[in-house]
């Protein structure tokens, strides 16, 4: 099986069977973002303890790259502490940014670097980020919260 194939598969596996997606009632911050340029909506809340994402769920409507990027984001980050998440966020913008020069650190983004691809596409790099934004966001929220 080619790699491309591979990730294509990952990405629809995410998004036929996207993890945490339903907006758990408690919540640190809430937020809601929504891609403009194509209509997708993502509304994501956050529970942050001890300096630790403790719970992540979403809901929300779009392409299949949107709704994939943010199963496998809240994958990532759940059970991290935030510097740790923030560090998979700067890692994963790196590589949307990265015009497909890069293929992302496996080690750090696990199921995102199917997501690489999407870098060659600029219409499409704000549809893999809208759940990572939507998280920087609710992190940033919750630290206005919780007085951090």
């Amino acid at each position: 099986m080619e790699l491309d194939s591979l990730y294509q598969q990952v990405i629809l596996d995410h998004y036929k069977n996207p993890k945490h997606k339903n907006l758990n009632e408690s919540y640190t911050a809430q937020v809601h973002h929504v891609n403009p340029s194509c209509g997708d909506e993502i509304t994501l809340n956050i529970q942050v303890q001890a300096g630790k994402v403790a719970g992540i769920s979403w809901d929300g409507v779009g392409c299949s790259i949107s709704q994939a990027s943010t199963s496998i984001m809240t994958e990532l980050v759940l059970g991290k502490d935030i510097d740790s998440a923030f560090e998979i966020l700067g890692e994963f913008t790196d590589l949307m940014q990265s015009k497909g020069t890069k293929s992302g650190d496996e080690e750090v983004l696990e199921d995102a670097v199917a997501l690489a691809g999407v870098s060659k596409f600029p219409a499409r790099i704000k549809c893999a980020l809208l759940g990572w934004m939507a998280f920087k966001d609710a992190v940033l929220q919750s630290k206005d919260k919780l007085g951090e």
